[in-house]
């Protein structure tokens, strides 16, 4: 099959950090999708022309004609096809279709450049990654689960209420994810961190709710002009009012567990939800988010040991397009403009909020953590809560030499390729959270 252009590590990385889809992003879904339209319907000459210059010179539209044939005869007569993730990769963007066929259904990864040609089109692997771990705390026999939907309006997101069995007037938690899309268990590669936590807090009593995040089910929607109110705030201050619902529940004893971004809103949220009785900030950024990204680009560089000019003049690239996401008001540009692939509107708004000032003033209770081995939100983040906020008798901070970002035990601080091998959250943080919530 044909392989996409090399795109570095360093670029892939720093991209995982940021919040959403951008327009061109959808726009590349419909690329995709009206790409497999013309092949199935033996269009191969219009379909061929999607293809950048050096892909029409190594692919011509006979040989495209062959590769649809073979995977016909293969898996079937091809029946639809849908783009169903994307990502920016720097300088290009990767976007996975599933396609269905008679037999099968298989995924391909297609590359794009910046003008929205493909630089790359083939058949993704099949995974040989580890699966899921079910946590040795996840005992069954102790916690039940069952369906539920936050809803605000014109929007409905599934999620999960996993409750204790042998208690009754028991707190909950409102699970709240970091960047980007993500399903009710936060999954990265095998790891499901959401998951992790609804298990191993039911176990000993605390029940959850956990939902899918709205950039992934109405990726439509974060096309044009948005905040962090559409895509993380909104549905939060829902999921707790639900919460309030709950037949069984302590209404005293509601909290909201935010990671990463989610933690970094965790103040603003609570603002809105009064009835919240405290905050777990998990890696919760206090700083900028450019000052992670920058911190990120700079570490997975070093990481590298990769000092080519042209590698150095990435980071470079990288850094200064990271400084445009300071931009505290709109000005003259227009809301939906983007920077990083993020619309203005987004970093204005982000910027314009303090979450360790907003913090400060709040009287609930707080649990702020770290792991020493997260390279993407740092140490730095947790001595600033530290310095702000450790005097507070309301508050409690503990830095964990051994989690990194997804909160599971590592050896070291490694990179994003930690993150395919399989690894629970620690039951050791896990224990240290039902021992906050219970202390009275």
């Amino acid at each position: 099959m044909i392989h996409m252009k090399k795109v570095t590590l360093l670029f892939f990385l720093m991209f995982l950090t940021t919040a959403s889809f951008s327009q061109g992003m959808i726009s590349l879904f419909g690329r995709a999708n009206d790409f497999f339209d013309l092949l199935s319907q033996q269009k191969f000459t219009e379909a061929q022309a999607f293809f950048d210059t050096n892909m029409q010179a190594k692919v011509p539209a006979t040989e495209l004609e062959k590769l649809w044939t073979e995977l016909n005869k293969r898996y079937g007569k091809f029946e639809s096809a849908a783009a169903v993730q994307g990502k920016n990769q720097g300088e290009y963007f990767s976007v996975i279709i599933d396609a269905k066929f008679a037999n099968d259904t298989e995924s391909f990864i297609m590359g794009f450049d910046k003008t929205e040609k493909i630089v790359g089109f083939f058949l993704k692997p099949k995974s040989t990654a580890a699966t899921y771990l079910n946590p040795a705390y996840a005992d069954t026999t102790l916690y039940s689960s069952k369906e539920i939907y936050v809803t605000t309006p014109g929007h409905s997101l599934v999620g999960m209420l996993t409750t204790p069995k042998k208690a009754t007037n028991y707190p909950i938690v409102v699970l709240v994810h970091g960047s980007g899309p993500s399903d009710m268990d936060e999954t990265v590669g095998p790891n499901k961190p959401f998951k992790d936590l609804a298990a191993g807090l039911a176990a000993k009593g605390i029940a959850s709710i956990r939902y899918v995040k709205r950039t992934m089910i109405y990726s439509g929607e974060f096309g044009g002009v948005f905040t962090v109110k559409e895509e993380t705030v909104d549905d939060a201050v829902a999921a707790v009012a639900l919460a309030s619902t709950l037949p069984g529940i302590d209404k005293k004893e509601i909290y909201l567990f935010g990671h990463s971004l989610g933690g970094m809103l965790a103040p603003k949220i609570a603002t809105l939800a009064p009835s919240l009785k405290g905050l777990i900030l998990a890696a919760a950024p206090a700083r900028k988010f450019a000052d992670l990204m920058a911190e990120q680009s700079q570490y997975l560089y070093d990481l590298s040991k990769d000092t080519s000019q042209i590698v150095k003049k990435q980071l470079t690239d990288a850094l200064k397009e990271v400084e445009k996401s300071r931009i505290t008001q709109i000005g003259s540009m227009k809301p939906d403009s983007s920077i990083l692939g993020i619309p203005v509107s987004y970093w204005v708004d982000l910027n314009n909020y303090n979450q360790v000032e907003t913090a400060k003033k709040l009287n609930k209770r707080m649990l702020i953590f770290q792991g020493a081995h997260d390279f993407q939100v740092g140490t730095a983040d947790f001595e600033a809560w530290k310095t702000a906020l450790g005097k507070k008798s309301n508050v409690t901070l503990k830095l964990y030499p051994d989690l990194n970002h997804l909160l599971s035990s590592q050896l070291e601080k490694g990179s994003v390729l930690q993150y395919q091998q399989a690894a629970s959250v620690s039951e050791t943080l896990i224990n240290d959270i039902v021992a906050w919530i219970k202390q009275k």
